[in-house]
Protein backbone atom coordinates (compact mmCIF):
# COMPACT_ATOMS: atom_id res chain seq x y z
CA UNK A 1 0.00 0.00 0.00
CA UNK A 2 2.97 2.58 1.04
CA UNK A 3 4.53 2.07 -2.38
CA UNK A 4 1.24 3.24 -4.47
CA UNK A 5 1.10 6.44 -2.15
CA UNK A 6 4.40 7.24 -2.69
CA UNK A 7 4.08 6.97 -6.51
CA UNK A 8 0.63 9.18 -6.47
CA UNK A 9 2.62 11.61 -4.00
CA UNK A 10 4.99 11.76 -6.32
CA UNK A 11 2.82 12.62 -9.30
CA UNK A 12 0.77 14.82 -7.17
CA UNK A 13 4.24 17.39 -5.91
CA UNK A 14 6.02 16.41 -9.30
CA UNK A 15 3.06 15.97 -12.03
CA UNK A 16 4.23 15.18 -15.27
CA UNK A 17 2.70 16.89 -18.79
CA UNK A 18 1.39 19.55 -16.78
CA UNK A 19 0.21 22.59 -18.84
CA UNK A 20 -1.47 23.73 -21.75
CA UNK A 21 -0.88 22.66 -25.15
CA UNK A 22 -0.56 25.55 -27.55
CA UNK A 23 -2.99 25.36 -30.32
CA UNK A 24 -4.03 22.24 -28.65
CA UNK A 25 -6.91 20.37 -31.43
CA UNK A 26 -9.13 19.35 -28.55
CA UNK A 27 -9.32 21.10 -25.40
CA UNK A 28 -11.88 19.10 -23.06
CA UNK A 29 -12.80 19.84 -19.02
CA UNK A 30 -14.14 17.07 -17.02
CA UNK A 31 -15.42 17.43 -13.58
CA UNK A 32 -16.72 16.02 -10.09
CA UNK A 33 -19.14 18.95 -9.10
CA UNK A 34 -19.61 16.85 -5.85
CA UNK A 35 -16.17 17.58 -4.78
CA UNK A 36 -15.06 19.92 -6.61
CA UNK A 37 -11.75 18.29 -8.90
CA UNK A 38 -11.51 19.98 -12.35
CA UNK A 39 -9.20 17.90 -15.09
CA UNK A 40 -9.00 20.05 -18.53
CA UNK A 41 -7.40 17.73 -21.49
CA UNK A 42 -5.68 19.33 -24.26
CA UNK A 43 -4.70 17.02 -26.91
CA UNK A 44 -2.46 17.93 -30.15
CA UNK A 45 -2.38 15.56 -33.19
CA UNK A 46 1.26 15.34 -34.54
CA UNK A 47 1.63 14.32 -38.25
CA UNK A 48 2.07 10.59 -37.66
CA UNK A 49 -1.16 10.27 -35.71
CA UNK A 50 0.65 9.96 -32.42
CA UNK A 51 -1.09 12.53 -29.82
CA UNK A 52 0.31 15.04 -27.59
CA UNK A 53 -1.19 15.03 -24.27
CA UNK A 54 -1.68 17.56 -21.26
CA UNK A 55 -3.34 18.21 -18.68
CA UNK A 56 -4.45 21.44 -16.39
CA UNK A 57 -6.76 21.02 -13.13
CA UNK A 58 -7.16 21.49 -9.27
CA UNK A 59 -8.74 19.29 -7.06
CA UNK A 60 -7.78 16.48 -4.99
CA UNK A 61 -4.07 14.60 -4.55
CA UNK A 62 -5.96 11.97 -5.97
CA UNK A 63 -7.42 13.28 -9.18
CA UNK A 64 -4.83 15.94 -9.98
CA UNK A 65 -1.79 12.46 -9.56
CA UNK A 66 -3.97 10.17 -11.96
CA UNK A 67 -4.21 13.57 -14.38
CA UNK A 68 -0.32 12.69 -13.97
CA UNK A 69 -0.02 9.38 -14.33
CA UNK A 70 -2.96 8.96 -17.20
CA UNK A 71 -1.14 12.18 -19.23
CA UNK A 72 2.39 10.34 -18.82
CA UNK A 73 0.89 7.27 -20.23
CA UNK A 74 -0.62 8.42 -22.89
CA UNK A 75 1.31 10.99 -24.74
CA UNK A 76 2.56 10.09 -27.54
CA UNK A 77 0.21 7.17 -28.02
CA UNK A 78 -2.41 6.78 -31.10
CA UNK A 79 -6.04 7.09 -30.19
CA UNK A 80 -6.76 3.47 -30.71
CA UNK A 81 -4.11 2.81 -27.88
CA UNK A 82 -5.57 5.70 -25.78
CA UNK A 83 -9.00 4.56 -25.80
CA UNK A 84 -8.04 1.29 -25.15
CA UNK A 85 -6.76 1.83 -21.67
CA UNK A 86 -9.40 1.18 -19.15
CA UNK A 87 -9.55 1.02 -14.93
CA UNK A 88 -7.29 -1.77 -15.07
CA UNK A 89 -4.52 0.15 -16.09
CA UNK A 90 -5.04 3.01 -13.54
CA UNK A 91 -5.72 0.04 -11.10
CA UNK A 92 -2.36 -1.47 -11.47
CA UNK A 93 -0.48 2.00 -10.68
CA UNK A 94 -2.60 3.35 -7.60
CA UNK A 95 -3.77 0.46 -6.57
CA UNK A 96 -7.01 -1.34 -5.43
CA UNK A 97 -7.60 0.69 -2.24
CA UNK A 98 -7.73 3.77 -4.33
CA UNK A 99 -9.50 2.83 -6.66
CA UNK A 100 -12.59 1.39 -4.05
CA UNK A 101 -12.74 4.39 -1.84
CA UNK A 102 -12.05 7.10 -4.53
CA UNK A 103 -12.76 5.84 -7.68
CA UNK A 104 -14.50 9.00 -9.12
CA UNK A 105 -11.21 10.79 -8.31
CA UNK A 106 -9.04 8.15 -9.31
CA UNK A 107 -10.90 7.93 -13.12
CA UNK A 108 -11.65 11.62 -13.70
CA UNK A 109 -9.11 12.05 -16.11
CA UNK A 110 -8.83 9.03 -17.54
CA UNK A 111 -12.79 9.37 -18.88
CA UNK A 112 -12.24 13.18 -19.96
CA UNK A 113 -9.39 11.79 -22.04
CA UNK A 114 -11.01 9.33 -23.56
CA UNK A 115 -13.67 11.70 -23.98
CA UNK A 116 -11.37 14.30 -25.72
CA UNK A 117 -10.15 11.23 -27.76
CA UNK A 118 -13.86 10.47 -28.96
CA UNK A 119 -14.50 13.60 -29.97
CA UNK A 120 -11.53 14.18 -32.18
CA UNK A 121 -11.96 11.45 -34.05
Amino acid sequence: MQEFLDYILDHYRRPRRRGEIEGADVVLKGGNPGCGDVVIIYLKREEDGRLRVSFTGEGCTVSQACASIVCEAADGKTPQEILSLDHTFLEERVGPDIMRSRFKCATLALDTLKAAVRSLQ
